[in-house]
Protein backbone atom coordinates (compact mmCIF):
# COMPACT_ATOMS: atom_id res chain seq x y z
CA UNK A 1 0.00 0.00 0.00
CA UNK A 2 1.23 3.66 -0.54
CA UNK A 3 -0.55 6.60 1.18
CA UNK A 4 0.50 10.38 -0.34
CA UNK A 5 0.03 11.75 3.21
CA UNK A 6 2.60 9.14 4.84
CA UNK A 7 4.99 9.96 2.18
CA UNK A 8 4.26 13.90 2.13
CA UNK A 9 4.83 13.37 6.42
CA UNK A 10 1.32 14.75 6.55
CA UNK A 11 0.41 11.22 8.56
CA UNK A 12 2.47 9.15 9.87
CA UNK A 13 -0.06 7.09 11.85
CA UNK A 14 0.85 3.79 9.75
CA UNK A 15 4.34 3.47 10.89
CA UNK A 16 5.04 0.51 9.03
CA UNK A 17 3.65 1.91 5.21
CA UNK A 18 5.98 0.79 2.83
CA UNK A 19 7.32 -2.55 4.40
CA UNK A 20 5.69 -5.55 1.94
CA UNK A 21 2.60 -6.77 3.77
CA UNK A 22 3.78 -10.47 4.07
CA UNK A 23 6.87 -8.95 6.06
CA UNK A 24 5.02 -7.38 8.52
CA UNK A 25 2.71 -10.16 9.27
CA UNK A 26 5.61 -12.97 9.60
CA UNK A 27 7.46 -10.05 12.02
CA UNK A 28 4.40 -9.72 13.95
CA UNK A 29 4.02 -13.16 14.39
CA UNK A 30 7.74 -13.33 15.41
CA UNK A 31 7.76 -10.70 18.08
CA UNK A 32 4.18 -12.15 19.44
CA UNK A 33 5.70 -15.85 19.67
CA UNK A 34 9.04 -14.69 21.30
CA UNK A 35 7.05 -12.46 24.10
CA UNK A 36 4.81 -15.73 25.11
CA UNK A 37 6.01 -18.81 26.53
CA UNK A 38 7.37 -21.69 24.34
CA UNK A 39 6.09 -24.82 23.30
CA UNK A 40 2.13 -23.48 22.39
CA UNK A 41 0.51 -24.92 19.19
CA UNK A 42 0.30 -21.58 16.69
CA UNK A 43 -2.13 -22.15 14.28
CA UNK A 44 -1.33 -19.94 11.02
CA UNK A 45 -1.69 -15.85 11.79
CA UNK A 46 -4.58 -14.11 10.29
CA UNK A 47 -3.91 -11.88 7.63
CA UNK A 48 -5.65 -8.55 6.81
CA UNK A 49 -6.25 -6.61 3.52
CA UNK A 50 -3.91 -4.12 2.89
CA UNK A 51 -6.35 -1.24 2.48
CA UNK A 52 -9.82 -0.72 2.72
CA UNK A 53 -10.24 -2.83 5.92
CA UNK A 54 -11.45 -0.23 8.28
CA UNK A 55 -15.06 -0.15 9.21
CA UNK A 56 -14.46 3.47 11.24
CA UNK A 57 -13.35 6.93 10.70
CA UNK A 58 -12.46 9.14 13.89
CA UNK A 59 -12.37 12.30 12.05
CA UNK A 60 -10.97 15.96 13.75
CA UNK A 61 -13.11 18.62 13.10
CA UNK A 62 -10.96 22.20 12.27
CA UNK A 63 -11.31 24.72 9.50
CA UNK A 64 -13.90 27.03 9.41
CA UNK A 65 -17.38 26.99 8.83
CA UNK A 66 -18.48 26.54 5.53
CA UNK A 67 -14.94 25.28 5.02
CA UNK A 68 -14.13 22.47 7.68
CA UNK A 69 -11.41 20.19 7.34
CA UNK A 70 -11.50 16.53 8.76
CA UNK A 71 -8.99 14.50 9.26
CA UNK A 72 -5.89 14.89 11.81
CA UNK A 73 -4.34 18.12 13.66
CA UNK A 74 -0.74 18.92 12.66
CA UNK A 75 1.82 19.76 15.19
CA UNK A 76 0.13 23.70 15.16
CA UNK A 77 -3.33 22.40 15.68
CA UNK A 78 -4.14 23.14 12.51
CA UNK A 79 -6.39 20.40 10.45
CA UNK A 80 -5.02 17.56 7.94
CA UNK A 81 -7.30 16.83 5.11
CA UNK A 82 -7.88 12.96 5.33
CA UNK A 83 -10.76 12.49 3.85
CA UNK A 84 -9.31 10.19 1.25
CA UNK A 85 -7.53 8.05 3.48
CA UNK A 86 -6.84 4.40 1.65
CA UNK A 87 -7.74 2.29 4.82
CA UNK A 88 -11.63 2.67 4.90
CA UNK A 89 -13.57 0.07 3.27
CA UNK A 90 -15.52 1.18 0.39
CA UNK A 91 -18.58 2.27 1.96
CA UNK A 92 -17.50 4.08 4.36
CA UNK A 93 -14.30 6.12 2.09
CA UNK A 94 -17.79 7.31 -0.01
CA UNK A 95 -19.10 8.46 3.55
CA UNK A 96 -16.04 10.14 4.29
CA UNK A 97 -15.44 12.23 1.36
CA UNK A 98 -19.07 13.61 1.11
CA UNK A 99 -18.85 14.31 5.12
CA UNK A 100 -16.96 18.36 4.23
CA UNK A 101 -19.56 19.51 2.25
CA UNK A 102 -22.25 17.99 4.71
CA UNK A 103 -20.91 19.94 7.24
CA UNK A 104 -20.75 23.06 5.95
CA UNK A 105 -24.36 22.56 4.81
CA UNK A 106 -25.16 22.11 8.40
CA UNK A 107 -23.61 25.47 9.17
CA UNK A 108 -21.51 23.35 11.90
CA UNK A 109 -18.71 25.75 13.48
CA UNK A 110 -15.40 23.66 13.59
CA UNK A 111 -13.61 23.39 16.82
CA UNK A 112 -10.17 25.76 17.09
CA UNK A 113 -8.16 24.04 19.54
CA UNK A 114 -5.76 26.80 19.88
CA UNK A 115 -8.47 29.53 20.38
CA UNK A 116 -10.91 27.06 21.91
CA UNK A 117 -13.79 28.31 20.06
CA UNK A 118 -16.87 26.79 17.77
CA UNK A 119 -18.52 23.78 18.45
CA UNK A 120 -17.69 20.79 16.19
CA UNK A 121 -14.82 19.03 17.46
CA UNK A 122 -15.30 15.46 15.80
CA UNK A 123 -17.15 13.22 13.18
CA UNK A 124 -17.60 8.97 13.74
CA UNK A 125 -18.70 6.74 11.27
CA UNK A 126 -19.43 3.34 11.37
CA UNK A 127 -19.94 1.11 8.43
CA UNK A 128 -21.70 -1.98 8.52
CA UNK A 129 -21.42 -5.43 6.14
CA UNK A 130 -25.13 -4.49 5.02
CA UNK A 131 -23.55 -0.94 3.99
CA UNK A 132 -25.66 0.45 6.77
CA UNK A 133 -23.94 3.36 8.65
CA UNK A 134 -24.24 5.07 12.23
CA UNK A 135 -22.93 8.64 12.20
CA UNK A 136 -22.04 10.87 15.15
CA UNK A 137 -21.34 14.03 15.53
CA UNK A 138 -19.06 15.53 18.83
CA UNK A 139 -19.99 19.06 20.00
CA UNK A 140 -18.84 20.88 22.41
CA UNK A 141 -22.07 22.53 23.46
CA UNK A 142 -25.67 21.57 22.68
CA UNK A 143 -26.14 24.88 20.62
CA UNK A 144 -25.45 23.22 17.04
CA UNK A 145 -28.02 20.26 17.92
CA UNK A 146 -31.07 22.29 16.29
CA UNK A 147 -28.90 21.91 12.85
CA UNK A 148 -28.23 18.94 13.08
CA UNK A 149 -32.04 17.53 13.67
CA UNK A 150 -32.89 20.01 10.69
CA UNK A 151 -30.39 18.82 8.46
CA UNK A 152 -31.28 14.95 9.11
CA UNK A 153 -33.33 14.79 5.84
CA UNK A 154 -29.97 15.96 3.71
CA UNK A 155 -27.92 13.17 5.83
CA UNK A 156 -30.14 10.61 4.91
CA UNK A 157 -30.41 12.16 1.17
CA UNK A 158 -26.37 11.83 0.97
CA UNK A 159 -25.25 9.44 2.92
CA UNK A 160 -26.87 6.02 1.43
CA UNK A 161 -27.87 3.40 4.06
CA UNK A 162 -27.68 6.29 7.00
CA UNK A 163 -29.72 4.28 9.63
CA UNK A 164 -28.47 6.21 13.25
CA UNK A 165 -27.72 10.23 13.90
CA UNK A 166 -26.52 11.07 17.32
CA UNK A 167 -24.62 14.07 18.91
CA UNK A 168 -22.32 13.60 21.86
CA UNK A 169 -21.51 16.44 23.98
CA UNK A 170 -17.69 16.81 24.96
CA UNK A 171 -17.20 20.09 27.16
CA UNK A 172 -13.94 19.55 27.78
CA UNK A 173 -10.73 21.39 26.64
CA UNK A 174 -9.01 17.83 26.76
CA UNK A 175 -7.39 15.17 24.28
CA UNK A 176 -10.54 12.75 24.57
CA UNK A 177 -13.25 11.68 21.97
CA UNK A 178 -16.13 11.93 23.57
CA UNK A 179 -18.30 12.94 26.42
CA UNK A 180 -20.75 11.26 28.54
CA UNK A 181 -23.98 12.74 27.27
CA UNK A 182 -25.68 11.01 24.23
CA UNK A 183 -28.46 12.97 22.01
CA UNK A 184 -29.71 10.29 19.50
CA UNK A 185 -31.66 12.22 17.00
CA UNK A 186 -33.29 8.95 15.02
CA UNK A 187 -35.83 6.44 15.51
CA UNK A 188 -32.93 3.57 15.39
CA UNK A 189 -30.37 3.30 17.87
CA UNK A 190 -28.41 0.83 16.61
CA UNK A 191 -26.59 -0.52 14.03
CA UNK A 192 -26.55 -4.07 12.82
CA UNK A 193 -23.13 -5.28 12.39
CA UNK A 194 -23.53 -8.81 11.14
CA UNK A 195 -20.02 -11.26 11.77
CA UNK A 196 -20.37 -14.71 10.70
CA UNK A 197 -24.11 -15.71 11.62
CA UNK A 198 -24.36 -13.53 14.50
CA UNK A 199 -25.84 -9.72 14.06
CA UNK A 200 -24.29 -7.94 16.99
CA UNK A 201 -26.06 -4.51 17.76
CA UNK A 202 -23.78 -1.34 18.27
CA UNK A 203 -25.19 1.00 20.21
CA UNK A 204 -23.99 4.49 19.67
CA UNK A 205 -21.35 4.41 22.76
CA UNK A 206 -20.58 0.49 22.27
CA UNK A 207 -16.94 -0.93 21.27
CA UNK A 208 -16.58 -2.83 17.96
CA UNK A 209 -13.25 -3.95 16.26
CA UNK A 210 -12.41 -2.02 13.64
CA UNK A 211 -11.61 -4.76 10.97
CA UNK A 212 -14.84 -6.58 10.55
CA UNK A 213 -13.40 -9.24 8.62
CA UNK A 214 -10.46 -10.06 11.17
CA UNK A 215 -13.20 -10.14 13.69
CA UNK A 216 -15.56 -12.18 11.79
CA UNK A 217 -12.32 -14.59 12.12
CA UNK A 218 -11.49 -14.26 15.77
CA UNK A 219 -14.94 -14.89 16.77
CA UNK A 220 -14.74 -17.95 14.28
CA UNK A 221 -11.35 -19.23 16.34
CA UNK A 222 -12.77 -18.51 19.55
CA UNK A 223 -16.16 -20.76 18.32
CA UNK A 224 -13.90 -23.43 17.52
CA UNK A 225 -12.15 -24.08 20.24
CA UNK A 226 -15.31 -23.93 22.49
CA UNK A 227 -16.90 -26.14 20.31
CA UNK A 228 -14.39 -28.97 20.72
CA UNK A 229 -14.40 -28.54 24.62
CA UNK A 230 -18.42 -28.37 24.70
CA UNK A 231 -18.13 -26.14 27.96
CA UNK A 232 -22.10 -26.51 29.45
CA UNK A 233 -21.58 -22.54 30.62
CA UNK A 234 -19.27 -19.60 29.38
CA UNK A 235 -18.89 -16.75 31.06
CA UNK A 236 -17.23 -13.64 28.85
CA UNK A 237 -15.50 -11.45 30.92
CA UNK A 238 -14.87 -7.43 29.68
CA UNK A 239 -18.10 -9.02 27.12
CA UNK A 240 -17.81 -5.92 25.30
CA UNK A 241 -21.32 -5.98 23.15
CA UNK A 242 -21.28 -9.56 23.37
CA UNK A 243 -19.27 -11.02 20.50
CA UNK A 244 -17.67 -13.63 22.18
CA UNK A 245 -20.20 -14.84 24.24
CA UNK A 246 -22.84 -15.22 21.47
CA UNK A 247 -20.53 -16.88 18.92
CA UNK A 248 -20.29 -19.69 21.92
CA UNK A 249 -24.13 -20.12 22.36
CA UNK A 250 -25.51 -23.40 20.86
CA UNK A 251 -21.92 -23.80 19.61
CA UNK A 252 -20.26 -26.11 22.56
CA UNK A 253 -22.42 -23.58 25.13
CA UNK A 254 -25.69 -23.75 26.03
CA UNK A 255 -25.20 -21.07 28.96
CA UNK A 256 -23.78 -17.78 29.01
CA UNK A 257 -23.01 -14.97 31.01
CA UNK A 258 -21.27 -12.01 29.61
CA UNK A 259 -19.71 -8.68 32.40
CA UNK A 260 -19.03 -5.61 31.32
CA UNK A 261 -18.09 -2.03 32.79
CA UNK A 262 -20.07 -0.42 29.93
CA UNK A 263 -23.64 0.04 30.88
CA UNK A 264 -24.52 0.82 26.82
CA UNK A 265 -22.18 -2.29 25.51
CA UNK A 266 -24.30 -4.81 28.16
CA UNK A 267 -27.78 -3.04 26.42
CA UNK A 268 -26.13 -3.44 23.04
CA UNK A 269 -25.44 -7.18 24.43
CA UNK A 270 -28.95 -7.90 25.42
CA UNK A 271 -30.10 -7.03 22.44
CA UNK A 272 -28.26 -8.99 20.32
CA UNK A 273 -29.06 -11.98 22.36
CA UNK A 274 -32.77 -11.26 21.97
CA UNK A 275 -32.37 -11.04 18.67
CA UNK A 276 -30.33 -14.06 18.55
CA UNK A 277 -33.10 -16.48 20.62
CA UNK A 278 -30.78 -19.13 21.06
CA UNK A 279 -30.14 -21.41 24.21
CA UNK A 280 -29.78 -18.67 28.08
CA UNK A 281 -27.91 -15.61 27.63
CA UNK A 282 -27.36 -12.74 30.66
CA UNK A 283 -25.47 -9.95 30.82
CA UNK A 284 -24.33 -7.90 33.96
CA UNK A 285 -23.04 -4.04 33.65
CA UNK A 286 -20.02 -3.86 36.53
CA UNK A 287 -16.10 -4.63 37.07
CA UNK A 288 -14.94 -8.04 36.29
CA UNK A 289 -13.04 -9.24 38.96
CA UNK A 290 -16.03 -7.55 41.65
CA UNK A 291 -18.57 -9.09 39.61
CA UNK A 292 -16.78 -12.64 40.51
CA UNK A 293 -17.75 -12.09 44.38
CA UNK A 294 -21.68 -11.23 43.47
CA UNK A 295 -24.11 -12.69 45.06
CA UNK A 296 -26.18 -13.90 41.74
CA UNK A 297 -23.16 -15.24 40.35
CA UNK A 298 -21.54 -16.91 43.19
CA UNK A 299 -24.27 -19.04 43.93
CA UNK A 300 -23.76 -21.11 41.20
CA UNK A 301 -21.31 -24.14 40.16
CA UNK A 302 -19.29 -21.68 38.21
CA UNK A 303 -18.15 -21.37 34.62
CA UNK A 304 -16.48 -24.46 32.81
CA UNK A 305 -14.90 -21.69 30.52
CA UNK A 306 -13.86 -18.11 30.83
CA UNK A 307 -13.20 -15.79 28.32
CA UNK A 308 -11.54 -12.57 28.50
CA UNK A 309 -11.15 -9.80 26.21
CA UNK A 310 -9.93 -7.05 28.12
CA UNK A 311 -8.35 -3.07 27.34
CA UNK A 312 -4.47 -3.02 26.91
CA UNK A 313 -3.25 -3.07 30.77
CA UNK A 314 -4.62 -6.76 30.51
CA UNK A 315 -6.77 -8.39 33.82
CA UNK A 316 -4.21 -7.66 36.56
CA UNK A 317 -3.25 -9.30 39.67
CA UNK A 318 -6.58 -9.43 41.14
CA UNK A 319 -8.58 -11.14 38.42
CA UNK A 320 -5.65 -13.69 37.74
CA UNK A 321 -5.46 -14.65 41.17
CA UNK A 322 -9.36 -15.38 40.93
CA UNK A 323 -8.65 -17.43 37.94
CA UNK A 324 -5.88 -19.12 38.68
CA UNK A 325 -6.79 -20.51 41.93
CA UNK A 326 -10.31 -21.04 41.93
CA UNK A 327 -11.01 -20.78 38.09
CA UNK A 328 -12.35 -22.80 34.93
CA UNK A 329 -11.06 -25.78 33.67
CA UNK A 330 -10.09 -23.37 30.41
CA UNK A 331 -9.66 -19.74 29.79
CA UNK A 332 -9.88 -18.33 26.58
CA UNK A 333 -7.69 -14.96 26.77
CA UNK A 334 -8.20 -12.27 23.47
CA UNK A 335 -5.37 -9.55 24.03
CA UNK A 336 -4.26 -6.25 22.06
CA UNK A 337 -1.03 -5.88 23.97
CA UNK A 338 1.19 -9.07 24.07
CA UNK A 339 3.44 -7.79 26.85
CA UNK A 340 0.20 -7.63 29.45
CA UNK A 341 -0.89 -10.74 27.89
CA UNK A 342 2.68 -12.29 28.93
CA UNK A 343 2.71 -11.08 32.54
CA UNK A 344 -0.99 -12.06 33.09
CA UNK A 345 0.04 -15.93 31.72
CA UNK A 346 2.53 -15.55 34.39
CA UNK A 347 0.62 -14.51 36.51
CA UNK A 348 -1.57 -17.78 36.24
CA UNK A 349 0.37 -20.63 36.80
CA UNK A 350 -1.95 -23.45 36.98
CA UNK A 351 -3.50 -22.80 33.17
CA UNK A 352 -1.39 -23.87 30.75
CA UNK A 353 -0.97 -22.04 27.56
CA UNK A 354 -1.88 -24.53 24.83
CA UNK A 355 -2.85 -22.94 21.31
CA UNK A 356 -2.45 -19.38 20.16
CA UNK A 357 -3.15 -17.26 16.90
CA UNK A 358 -2.50 -13.97 16.09
CA UNK A 359 -5.42 -12.29 14.10
CA UNK A 360 -3.92 -8.78 12.32
CA UNK A 361 -6.53 -6.09 12.99
CA UNK A 362 -4.41 -3.31 12.20
CA UNK A 363 -2.12 -3.76 8.85
CA UNK A 364 0.61 -0.71 8.59
CA UNK A 365 0.89 -0.90 12.12
CA UNK A 366 2.61 -2.47 14.69
CA UNK A 367 -0.31 -3.00 17.15
CA UNK A 368 -1.99 -6.79 16.56
CA UNK A 369 -4.58 -9.09 18.18
CA UNK A 370 -3.64 -12.39 19.86
CA UNK A 371 -6.02 -15.04 21.10
CA UNK A 372 -4.87 -17.66 23.65
CA UNK A 373 -6.39 -20.76 24.65
CA UNK A 374 -5.28 -22.11 28.42
CA UNK A 375 -5.69 -25.25 30.31
CA UNK A 376 -5.93 -26.30 33.96
CA UNK A 377 -4.03 -29.68 34.64
CA UNK A 378 -6.73 -31.89 35.90
CA UNK A 379 -5.67 -32.80 39.63
CA UNK A 380 -3.01 -35.76 40.35
CA UNK A 381 -4.63 -39.21 41.25
CA UNK A 382 -4.23 -39.97 44.78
Amino acid sequence: MQCGHFEAGRCRSCALMGTPYDAQLAEKQRQVAATLPTGLAWLPPVASRESGFRNKAKLVAAGTRGAPVLGILDRDQHGIDLTNCGLYEPGLAEAVRTMPRLVAELGLTPYDVPRRTGELKHVLLTHSPDDELMLRFVLRSPGQLRRIRDGLALLREELSGLRVVSANLQPEHKAIIEGDEEHVLTPEDSLPMRVNDVTLHLRTRSFFQTNTAVAAALYAQARAWIADLRPSEVWDLYCGVGGFALHALGHGADRVVGVESSAEAVASARLSGAALARGHHEWHAGDATRMLDDPVLTGRSGPDLVVVNPPRRGIGAALCARLDEHGPRHVLYSSCNVTTLAADLAAMPRLRPIAARLFDMFPQTGHHEVMVLLERDPPAQA
